[in-house]
């Protein structure tokens, strides 16, 4: 398991054997992150047989790397357009993401999961006069589409953030989602992994997925020592597909480009500079281009991150990035005796699609995938694995909460990938120009 705060502070994980030698289930899934996991864990539910593939092992990917801010919420496409574009497919899946933040904290609770979980509420500060004018109309269509959401003056969000930058301009007012909070991913991962094998559930590690096909009516996975013969398949890697094997549906592969996300974790604050920073715990992430987030840890660490370009110096240039930005937004962390200090830097791999949607597939019968979390991954995977899971249950494709969509591949997809942050950058400017047209 990579480095990183969530696996210095996590609970170490089951052993999970190797798969070796032919299995045949009813349903078989590739990847043990929060999609695959909590397909799995739905299944089991309902007592289907069912076997996960992880090439590393559960958490190694996005799920348990990411900053694990829980937001029901998308982050460039918003609901009017959703339903324009997918009408009665959009309205349902504008429900799952309205609903994905109390889907995963209550499978927390029903699973009893440690995972260090906060509903404390997720908040997007405003940085510019048009993007209030965005905020706005974001509050007003997801308060339509029956959401709890809250649009912050100026001064409410200072009251909220506590930060006395605000006061000099620094944010214009935001908006905020209290069924929102923050997690520790890594902690919840495990925890579904741990739910699923008690259900009976087969997860299989160190056990990448090479290829898969049709064999008459049924899937075949095929592993280093190993292979599955199954009726149902899920897909559920992202922005790691192509990672172990460049043979998993390539057209689902180049319609995503994976950029670098980085993360660092401060040394603990003070409680009493914690009762003027983030007084309610609160998740947050800001409206710019280049995403400024962080949020709290259990520890009271700052958690917080941004984009590079280059693997270069990376550790060391982040940590300059981060304070700069972090004390420019609270002054008060200039009193830290020692400064502002990071313990952990690490990163993971986002999925990012050019419209800024999920793109969600049948990829054969029984047979699904989906690619692009677009930085909304932990809420919104816990709720699309559960509709895999209630496809695969029967429920006709036309009740899911899913838009259903062909794969749409990314021109010049290799250059894209090369030029990570100023891909996705111009990417937010230009769809967030359609998106508001």
């Amino acid at each position: 398991m990579p480095a990183s705060l969530w696996a210095s502070v996590t609970k170490p994980p089951i052993h999970y054997p190797q798969l070796v030698g032919a299995r045949t289930v009813d349903v078989v899934i590739i990847g043990a992150g929060f999609t695959g996991l909590s397909a799995a864990l739905h299944l089991r539910r309902a007592g289907v047989e069912t076997l996960v593939l992880e090439a590393a092992e559960p958490g190694w990917g996005a799920s348990g790397r990411n900053n694990g801010q829980v937001i029901p919420t998308l982050s460039r496409a918003d609901p009017d357009a959703i339903i324009a574009r997918h009408r009665v497919a959009g309205e349902r899946f504008v429900g799952l993401v309205r609903d994905s933040a109390q889907v995963l904290f209550d499978t927390i609770r029903e699973e009893r999961i440690s995972a260090e979980a906060e509903q404390t509420g997720w908040v997007q500060p405003v940085h510019s006069v048009d993007r209030m004018r965005l905020a706005e109309r974001r509050v007003a269509q997801w308060s339509r589409a029956g959401a709890k959401v809250a649009l912050l003056s100026s001064d409410e969000l200072r009251r909220k953030l506590g930060s006395a930058a605000i006061g000099a301009g620094a944010w214009h007012g935001g908006w905020s989602v209290p069924a929102g909070g923050h997690i520790n991913p890594l902690a919840l991962v495990r925890g579904l992994a741990r739910a699923v094998t008690e259900r009976g559930g087969f997860i299989h590690a160190q056990s990448p997925a090479l290829a898969f096909g049709r064999a008459g009516a049924r899937w075949v996975v095929t592993a280093p020592q190993g292979r599955v013969d199954a009726r149902a398949l899920i897909l559920a890697t992202n922005a790691t597909t192509a990672t172990f094997s460049a043979r998993l549906v390539p057209e689902v592969v180049r319609e995503m480009v994976p950029v670098t996300s980085w993360q660092v974790a401060s040394l603990p604050i003070p409680e009493h500079l914690r009762e003027s920073l983030l007084p309610e715990r609160n998740a947050v992430s800001d409206t710019r281009n280049d995403l400024r987030f962080m949020r709290y840890d259990a520890r009271h660490r700052l958690v917080s991150g941004g984009a590079l370009l280059g693997q270069r110096n990376a550790p060391k240039r982040l940590r300059a990035m981060v304070a700069k930005r972090l004390l420019q937004t609270f002054p008060q962390l200039a009193s830290l005796p020692q400064g502002l200090q990071f313990d952990h830097v690490w990163n993971g791999t986002v999925g990012v699609t050019r419209d800024g949607l999920p793109h969600i597939h049948m990829i054969g019968p029984d047979g699904y995938a989906w690619a692009g979390c677009n930085g909304r991954g932990v809420a919104l995977a816990i709720s699309i694995g559960r509709e895999f899971a209630r496809g695969i249950l029967g429920v006709p494709r036309s009740e899911l909460a899913l838009p259903f969509t062909e794969p749409e591949p990314i021109a010049l997809h290799g250059m894209a990938q090369r030029l990570q942050p100023f891909a996705i950058m111009a990417a937010r400017r230009s769809d967030n120009r359609a998106w508001q047209g």
